[in-house]
């Protein structure tokens, strides 16, 4: 399987541009609220600013008081990682002309709701664990040690993984208006 999109083509110009021109490698990616029922405390509505009609409904876990007819945020974080570490295995492999048989992503993530729900203040707030399994196939013929490099390099260059493990700051701005 060839394939369709010769994306270090595409990404050469882009690479060159952030050498020469750090700050245009600066992007900020977001999401926001978009209005729905505020009467229904279990579900609501986001979407990425950059793709206004692709609004995600989501809600609260059933762990938490949720209805379970949504994915809740941790599915959506489980989703996110995901996301990245198949897209990013995907085009380490088109840069290094691997071509692959078949991905599976797998990701877990463990929550402890009596945390989340106060009813154990020294349970911490949010996930206690993510296992994240990736099963790859390359074609046949494909050398065994430039198959682990495409693995490693996937595993460097996903940007979700590096900042689940790494953490990032996060700034909050909370205001009645």
């Amino acid at each position: 399987m060839p394939y369709t999109v010769d994306l270090r083509s595409v990404q050469a110009p882009l690479k060159e541009r952030y050498k020469t021109d750090p700050a245009s490698a600066l992007v900020v990616t977001a999401a926001g609220s978009v209005a729905s029922d505020l009467a229904d405390p279990r579900h609501c509505t986001v979407a990425p600013t950059e793709y206004p009609s692709v609004m995600i409904r989501s809600g609260l876990h059933p762990a938490a008081g949720g209805a379970g007819d949504t994915p809740c945020s941790g599915d959506i974080l489980a989703a996110a990682l995901a996301i990245c570490e198949e897209s990013t295995l995907r085009s380490v492999a088109a840069n290094m002309g691997v071509e692959l048989e078949s991905v599976h992503v797998d990701v877990r993530i463990h929550w402890d709701f009596r945390g989340t729900m106060g009813v154990d203040r020294d349970v911490p707030v949010g996930a206690t664990g993510i296992e994240m399994r990736t099963e790859v196939k390359v074609k046949d013929g494909v050398d065994p040690e430039r198959a682990k490099r495409l693995l490693a390099s996937a595993e460097r260059y996903c940007s979700t993984l590096q900042t689940l493990r790494h953490g990032v700051e996060v700034s909050t701005d909370f205001s009645l208006a």
